[in-house]
């Protein structure tokens, strides 16, 4: 039996090659959290991204 992933909606993209690492991504995700948004830092290895993501539609 094959699994769906439910669908993302990416918020914000950070370089993964940057001095700080994910530590950008991390604050944003917070921030977002703290507004209520239920994000979540991902690495996306193919475009060497951190990419900070929600599950909930945004409008």
């Amino acid at each position: 039996m094959a699994t769906v992933a439910p669908a993302r909606t990416v918020l914000e993209r950070f370089p993964a090659g940057g001095p700080r690492g994910s530590w950008p991504a991390e604050a944003y995700a917070a921030a977002q959290r703290a507004q209520g948004t239920q994000a979540q830092v991902v690495m996306d290895l193919r475009t060497d991204q951190f990419l900070v993501v929600t599950d909930t539609t945004t409008h």
